[in-house]
């Protein structure tokens, strides 16, 4: 089994107010943002990852070294870049409303479709997203052969191969929603609403060595827990 722990960058000094940053503003996460990465750290320290694969953008890489631990190889795949905003990047919702409120609001009812001006669709984020998954599956089904191989050659004689294979992925907002909808096969262009992924939060998935991309199992949704107090709701 693929067991792959999906998360997004910490929170950076132009996460607040809310506005699109995309791939031109190559921004670093903040001292909140820190804090929330070394949270994630401290309720992932347990867990063994075979890859760490970031986005190359500076906020999602600095959150990857944090969350992995010192003297861990991190790997950055373009693929995992946050979605092109074109010239709404670095623009609030309420600057746009103000100077493109028609034109946002037809992207805003087909995301899928209808790319920001000058920059990406939902459907064209979905695409570097197939073939991401693609490319960790069958990496992921080579590792099973040879963990397979290796047990069956041991000496002492055969032993049961480890069956789950561990990857943390860390990358941004839109990019990881797009990525559940084509992991969990459901509509893009419902990806605003069906999916939250806040900053430094624990998503899983997982899917089984025969599986295709469109195929996963989604075991743990936008988990904020280790960001709060013991007696607060993760959530709202």
């Amino acid at each position: 089994m693929l067991t792959l722990v999906l998360t997004r960058h910490g929170l950076t000094d132009r996460s607040r107010p809310e506005q699109h940053l995309g791939q031109k503003i190559d921004i670093s996460i903040n001292d909140a943002g820190r804090r929330q990465a070394d949270a994630l750290r401290r309720r992932l320290a347990t867990v063994k990852f075979a890859r760490v694969i970031t986005s190359p953008q500076f906020r999602a890489r600095e959150t990857a070294e944090i969350v992995a631990g010192r003297g861990v190889q991190i790997e950055a795949d373009p693929r995992l870049k946050e979605m092109d905003y074109g010239a709404w990047e670095g623009r609030t919702y309420a600057e746009l409303d103000e100077t493109d409120r028609a034109f946002r609001g037809e992207w805003l009812a087909h995301p899928d479709t209808l790319a920001c001006p000058g920059g990406e669709s939902g459907d064209d984020v979905s695409v570097r997203v197939t073939s991401f998954l693609e490319d960790l599956l069958d990496e992921h089904r080579r590792w099973v052969a040879r963990t397979s191989f290796r047990a069956a050659t041991a000496t002492g004689g055969p032993t049961a191969p480890a069956n789950d294979h561990r990857v943390l992925a860390v990358a941004h907002g839109t990019l990881n929603r797009v990525f559940l909808c084509v992991a969990l096969d459901t509509d893009i262009r419902r990806y605003r609403q069906r999916y939250i992924q806040s900053q430094c939060n624990l998503t899983v998935l997982a899917w089984a060595d025969d599986a295709g991309p469109r195929q996963g199992t989604l075991l743990v949704s936008n988990d904020t827990s280790h960001l709060h107090g013991a007696n607060d709701l993760p959530w709202g």
